[in-house]
């Protein structure tokens, strides 16, 4: 089948709600404005092909997230959207602004791998104390806890990542958290919204 053949493929109402969900984490993630979302949402859940998408993925990480394959839609997923960070060659060249981004984005970075590695060093440290205590009988188990704080710092230490530095990670979470939030019930909103439409429109 020729690729304008499979553009005119029609479809399927789930197919339609996956594009309307991708959507609706780009304007989440604050690459669409409202009205830019209000619009692109609309023309997606009346769009009856493959090829009546792709205006509204224009410009957007991971284009259409569907593709014919030998005469058949699939979904793509959001594994396969993903795009590879853009490396800076010329540090020179960075505005102000794109130097703050960076520094946000590397706090947030280092932010979320000393998150990570706290649970896992925890999670060791149970089951450190656990097989002391319960399988080798050892009388002086409790001692893995006051280890804890000086485990907890190496990470710390090797990222630099300071005491005021967790304080501004934990506002940045929780007002990117709020914001996130926020857009997401507005698409979940719109995208009820749609379906409703199309349903009236159906019957």
């Amino acid at each position: 089948m020729s690729e304008s053949a499979d553009d005119e493929l029609l479809l399927s109402d789930d197919e339609r709600l996956h594009a309307l969900n991708v959507l609706s984490e780009h304007y989440a993630a604050g690459r669409l404005n409202v009205d830019e979302f209000y619009e692109q949402s609309s023309t997606v859940a009346s769009a009856r092909t493959l090829d009546g998408l792709r205006d509204s993925f224009r410009g957007l990480p991971g284009g259409v997230p569907l593709e014919s394959v030998e005469g058949f839609i699939r979904k793509i997923q959001d594994s396969e959207r993903l795009p590879a960070p853009k490396q800076h060659s010329d540090a020179a060249k960075v505005s102000p602004q794109l130097s703050a981004e960076s520094e946000i984005a590397s706090l947030k970075r280092r932010g979320n791998l000393v998150e990570s590695l706290d649970w896992i060093i925890i999670g060791v440290t149970l089951v450190t104390f656990l097989i002391l205590q319960f399988v080798l009988d050892f009388d002086y188990a409790w001692i893995v806890w006051p280890s804890l704080i000086f485990t907890l710092s190496i990470p710390r230490m090797i990222l630099h990542y300071s005491d005021s530095d967790e304080e501004v990670y934990e506002e940045l979470k929780e007002a990117d958290a709020k914001e996130r939030k926020k857009r997401l019930k507005k698409a979940a909103a719109r995208i009820q919204e749609l379906e409703r439409r199309n349903s009236r429109t159906d019957e």
